[in-house]
C-alpha cells in the first residue's frame, strides 16, 4: 500500500500535535513530535545548569542522554532522555519559556533534524513542528500549515495546563505565546514559516475533529491518485 510523508507546521498551540497524533493513528503511520525533541534538549540544559546558548554542551548532553519515544500501557506517547521519563516535565513553564532559544541554535537543530530525517526514512510518517515542510521533510507529499489567533491558542494552552495541574495565568500565556511567535518567526536558522507548497488552514473556532477531517480528505486525495 502506498504511504506518504505528512508535514504539519504552525505556531505554538495551533493544534499540531493533537491532530498529527490522530492522523498517524488513523493511517497506521509513525508519529514524530519534533517539538518534544527540542523541549527535551531544553530540559537537559536546564537540568544540568547550562546557559541556554551553549550549543556544544547541549549537543553533548543529547549524545549522552539520547531522546527516544515509547508507549504507555494505554497507548499514550512517552518521551525519554536516556532512561528518564520526561513526558510531563518538558511541558512545564520553565521549559516552555526557554525552548525557543534552544531551538534556534544551529548545532542543536542540525543534530535533531538529522535524527528526524532518519526516522522518516522508515516509511509513512506524520511529523509536526515549525520547519518540517521547509527543512526536515522538504519533499513531503502533503504539507499543512496550521494557524489560529493568539487568544484562542492561549486559551487552549491554559486548559491543557489546568488539566495537567500546571499553574498558569491566561494573560501571561497570551504574552508568552505572542513573544514565542516572534522569536520562532524571526530566528536566523529555520524560521517558522509556511512552505511555498503548504496548505494553510486557520483552526480558530474549528474543532479538533474538523481539522482532522480536513487533513484526512487532503491525504485521501493524494493516496487515491
Amino acid at each position: 500500500m502506498k504511504s506518504i510523508q505528512i508535514a504539519i507546521d504552525g505556531p505554538a498551540s495551533s493544534g499540531k500535535s493533537t491532530v498529527a497524533k490522530i492522523i498517524a493513528k488513523n493511517l497506521g503511520y509513525t508519529y514524530l513530535d519534533t517539538g518534544a525533541m527540542y523541549r527535551s534538549a531544553t530540559f537537559l540544559a536546564l537540568r544540568h545548569g547550562l546557559t541556554m546558548t551553549d550549543e556544544q554542551a547541549i549537543v553533548a548532553l543529547l549524545e549522552e542522554y539520547p531522546i527516544r519515544f515509547d508507549r504507555s500501557h494505554t497507548g499514550e506517547q512517552l518521551v525519554f532522555v536516556g532512561e528518564t521519563d520526561v513526558t510531563l516535565p518538558i511541558r512545564d513553564n520553565e521549559v516552555t519559556n526557554n525552548v525557543s532559544v534552544v531551538a534556534a541554535l544551529p548545532l542543536v537543530r542540525e543534530k535533531l533534524v538529522a535524527m528526524q530525517q532518519e526516522i522518516a526514512r522508515s516509511g509513512g510518517i506524520v511529523m509536526d513542528g515549525r520547519d518540517i515542510g521547509t527543512v526536515v521533510l522538504p519533499h513531503a507529499e502533503l504539507k499543512i500549515f496550521l494557524i489560529a489567533s493568539v487568544e484562542e491558542r492561549a486559551l487552549r494552552r491554559y486548559k491543557e495546563n489546568q488539566e495537567k495541574g500546571i499553574e498558569t495565568d491566561l494573560d501571561t500565556l497570551k504574552e508568552e505565546i505572542a513573544a514565542r511567535d516572534y522569536k520562532d518567526s524571526n530566528r536566523a536558522v529555520s524560521p517558522l514559516k509556511a512552505a511555498e507548497d503548504a496548505i494553510t488552514f486557520d483552526t480558530t473556532g474549528v474543532t479538533i475533529d474538523g481539522v482532522v477531517d480536513f487533513i484526512s480528505k487532503k491525504t485521501k486525495e493524494i493516496l487515491d491518485k
